[in-house]
C-alpha cells in the first residue's frame, strides 16, 4: 500500500495530508510487484540448490530404488549364469560321457547375439549404460540356456535309445573262450609272423580249429563281406551304430549276408585260416569312429572281474601276431 505523506501548511501551521494521484498509486503499485516476481524468480532459481523440494527427494528416492534394484537383478543374473555353468560341465563330463556323444563345442555355447546396433534402442535412456550392460546379460544368458536346452532334448534322445546302445556295443568275444586258452596276441605293437619287425597290431587274435563259430559281438547290421587272397581273406564288418563296427578276418566261411540284421551272439561265420595268416585264427577288431581301439576293453559282458584281470594278465604277455 502506498504510505500517505503529510506537508507542513505555513498558514495554518499544522500538517496536512497530501493525497497521491493516480499515477503516482499505480507506480508504487507496480514497484511492489516486480519486486514480488524478482523475489519469486530469485527463489524459484536458487531454491532447489539448497534445499530439495518434495518431487526432487521422490525422484532421488525412485533413482536409487532403480539402482538398487538392478543390483538385485545383476546378483541374480550372476546365480543364474553358475547354476547354468554347472549344467554346462554335467551335460559335456557326465550325461554325454554315459551316452557316449561328443559334448557340446565351447564356439557355440560361447557364441556372441550378433548386430551391432542391437541395443541402441537403449540409448540415451537414463541409466542407460545399466540398463544395456543387464540387457546384455540376460540375452546371453537365454541363449546359453536355449542351447543347454536343445542339448538336453538331444540327451533325451539318447537316454530313451541307451538300451539300443548297450544291445549295440561289442561287449563279448567273438569266439567261446571261457578258460581264456585261446588268446594268442593282443592289440598293440607286436612282432609280424612274416616281417619279424614290430607292427601295430590293431586287433586281438584268438586262436582255434578251422570251423569254429565265430559271433557277432552286438547287435548290428552286416556292413560287407570281401574276399582277399591276402591281407583279412575271407572277412565281413558288422556295423553296430553309435560310432562302432567290427572286423572279423581270416574265415572260412561267412554265413551272413550284407545288410542283414544281426544280434549279439548271432552266428556270422567260422574260423579259417585264409589271407595273410599263419595258422587257423581269429582276427578281431573294435572301431570307433573308424579308428581301431583295444578290443580288451569291451568284454565286461561275459568274463568275471576275476576273468578280466587274468585277460589282462595274459595280453600283457609280449607274443608274435598271426597276421
Amino acid at each position: 500500500m502506498v504510505k500517505h505523506k503529510y506537508k507542513f501548511h505555513p498558514e495554518q501551521l499544522i500538517f496536512v495530508k497530501v493525497r497521491a494521484s493516480v499515477r503516482e498509486k499505480f507506480f508504487w503499485i507496480m514497484k511492489y510487484v516486480a519486486a514480488a516476481i524478482v523475489v519469486s524468480i530469485i527463489s524459484y532459481l536458487v531454491f532447489p540448490f539448497f534445499i530439495d523440494t518434495p518431487e526432487v527427494r521422490k525422484l532421488r528416492r525412485e533413482n536409487q530404488e532403480l539402482l538398487f534394484n538392478f543390483d538385485i537383478i545383476n546378483k541374480r543374473i550372476d546365480q543364474l549364469r553358475a547354476v547354468l555353468e554347472d549344467l554346462q560341465k554335467r551335460d559335456d563330463n557326465i550325461y554325454r560321457i554315459i551316452f557316449e556323444a561328443e559334448p557340446v563345442h565351447s564356439s557355440v555355447r560361447e557364441a556372441g547375439m550378433g548386430g551391432v546396433d542391437r541395443y541402441s534402442y537403449l540409448e540415451g535412456l537414463s541409466n542407460s549404460k545399466i540398463i544395456i550392460e543387464t540387457t546384455k546379460k540376460i540375452d546371453k544368458l537365454s541363449k546359453k540356456a536355449y542351447i543347454q536346452s536343445r542339448s538336453f532334448d538331444e540327451i533325451t534322445v539318447l537316454a530313451k535309445r541307451k538300451d539300443d546302445m548297450v544291445r549295440s556295443i561289442p561287449a563279448i568275444m567273438p569266439i567261446s573262450n571261457k578258460d581264456l586258452t585261446r588268446v594268442a596276441s593282443s592289440f598293440g605293437m607286436r612282432i609280424h609272423p612274416f616281417y619279424k619287425v614290430l607292427k601295430m597290431h590293431t586287433g586281438m587274435d584268438f586262436t582255434a580249429p578251422t570251423g569254429t563259430e565265430i559271433y557277432s559281438t552286438g547287435d548290428g547290421v552286416v556292413k560287407k563281406i570281401e574276399f582277399a587272397q591276402r591281407g583279412y581273406g575271407y572277412h565281413t564288418v558288422v556295423d553296430h551304430g553309435f560310432g562302432y563296427e567290427t572286423l572279423y578276418a581270416h574265415m572260412s566261411q561267412i554265413i551272413v549276408r550284407p545288410g542283414q540284421k544281426v544280434k549279439r551272439g548271432t552266428v556270422i561265420g567260422y574260423v579259417g585260416n585264409t589271407g595273410t595268416s599263419v595258422a587257423p585264427h581269429l582276427h578281431y577288431e573294435v572301431l570307433r569312429n573308424g579308428a581301431p581301439i583295444n578290443p580288451i576293453n569291451y568284454y565286461f559282458n561275459d568274463l568275471t572281474p576275476e576273468q578280466y584281470d587274468k585277460l589282462l594278465e595274459i595280453a600283457s604277455q609280449p607274443t608274435q601276431s598271426f597276421d
